[in-house]
């Protein structure tokens, strides 16, 4: 029996995904291959790479892949991957007092990417320059061998990247109407003041479900709620994301006390300079925004009940560059909610392992939660049956 199509409520609620949806490592590898590795990813911010030859090596999904920027600084992507056997083109760095293997050459340097095999030579937009003793080879032709690229797109100063480059839907369409939504902050302006690396030990969608309703926030924020008391009224149903949620009297941001000596963004509108605005980015990126701060939260699953996260908190230059920049009020409250979030997920994630539970029910309040349901359907429905 086909699952595209969710079993009917039950005394007036919606029913979630199946709980063997969130637990079971042959869903997960579905998800991998038509969510994660045909959608585009956040996979960090522009800033990360600073100046012509800049890189890193990103683990998405068990595949490699080196993110530079090239000789003119700009951002390129590829499989590190040589063409000619197959081989690896950068190690990532051995563990502390390993000592299993010998250190290999190759890699990223003079600007170029070297294999170290048969030192196989790329420039650092993929393209093959040199392939020891093959110049006199007649029929070989070094244009056929570049790098594999992947797709590659950035808005608002994140950094997204497609492992099916070839068949990528258009970027603007997985953003929607989201960036007319968000003009007015300088996203792409922000810089990080600070980061935070969690583990979590819960399936994604938990987490996506979890940040999509505030029907929780009452139970589990008690501080946050101080602070956006709107959280809590009716179960924090029928809030008004479009225009942004209000603070109590006198707060305007995310901190213990609701306000900050950071100046607000000076190309925000009235109503975004004293409320707070939320978006998620189908399938790994979170944007909160407040009027002086964004928090920024970066899914990487890792397996049916692990998700890695990075949450970035971004600042204007300008507060940054003060001798007194000190982020804490922000990240410090952002932490305490975050580590609250994440301990009530694994909780989730605990509970749905039972074997009794076949799948969980959305309240009203908890329509946005519909979405992650709608979005897994419509992409690995067909091939999986009921349980």
């Amino acid at each position: 029996m086909s699952v595209r199509e969710p079993p009917p409520r039950v005394a007036g609620l919606e029913p979630t995904l199946p709980s063997s949806w969130y637990r079971d490592a042959h869903v997960f590898a579905i998800e991998k291959e038509r969510i994660f590795c045909r959608e585009w990813l956040c996979v960090g911010r522009e800033e990360e790479l600073i100046g012509a030859g800049s890189f890193r090596l990103l683990d998405l999904f068990g595949e490699s892949v080196i993110l530079l920027r090239n000789r003119g600084a700009e951002l390129r992507a590829f499989h590190n991957v040589c063409r000619h056997r197959g081989t690896r083109l950068c190690q990532d760095a051995p563990a502390t007092g390993s000592g299993s293997h010998a250190a290999l050459g190759g890699g990223i340097a003079a600007g170029r990417i070297t294999c170290p095999y048969h030192q196989w030579t790329y420039d650092l937009d993929g393209h093959l320059i040199a392939a020891p003793h093959m110049s006199t080879e007649p029929d070989f032709d070094k244009a056929l061998f570049s790098l594999y690229p992947l797709g590659l797109a950035c808005w608002g100063g994140f950094v997204f990247l497609n492992l099916t480059a070839s068949r990528a839907a258009p970027f603007s369409q997985q953003l929607g109407s989201m960036p007319e939504r968000l003009a007015r902050y300088p996203l792409s302006e922000l810089r990080i003041g600070h980061t935070i690396r969690y583990q979590v030990a819960a399936n994604w969608k938990v987490i996506c479900e979890n940040y999509n309703e505030c029907y929780h926030c009452a139970g589990v924020h008690p501080e946050l709620c101080a602070v956006v008391p709107a959280f809590r009224e009716r179960g924090g149903a029928n809030l008004d994301w479009a225009r942004g949620i209000p603070h109590r009297p006198g707060a305007y941001t995310f901190t213990a006390s609701g306000t900050t000596r950071r100046r607000a963004f000076p190309s925000l509108n009235e109503d975004e300079r004293v409320r707070h605005k939320g978006e998620l980015v189908y399938p790994n990126l979170f944007i909160s925004l407040a009027c002086d701060h964004v928090a920024v939260f970066i899914l990487e699953p890792r397996s049916a009940a692990h998700t890695t996260i990075a949450c970035h908190f971004l600042f204007e230059p300008y507060e940054i560059g003060k001798s007194d920049f000190d982020p804490g009020d922000a990240t410090e409250f952002w932490d305490l909610v975050n580590r609250q979030d994440w301990a009530i997920c694994e909780a989730v994630q605990q509970g749905i392992s039972a074997r009794v539970h076949e799948r969980g029910y959305y309240a009203p309040m908890e329509d946005f939660s519909l979405d992650i349901r709608r979005y897994v359907m419509e992409r690995i429905g067909d091939a999986l049956d009921t349980p």
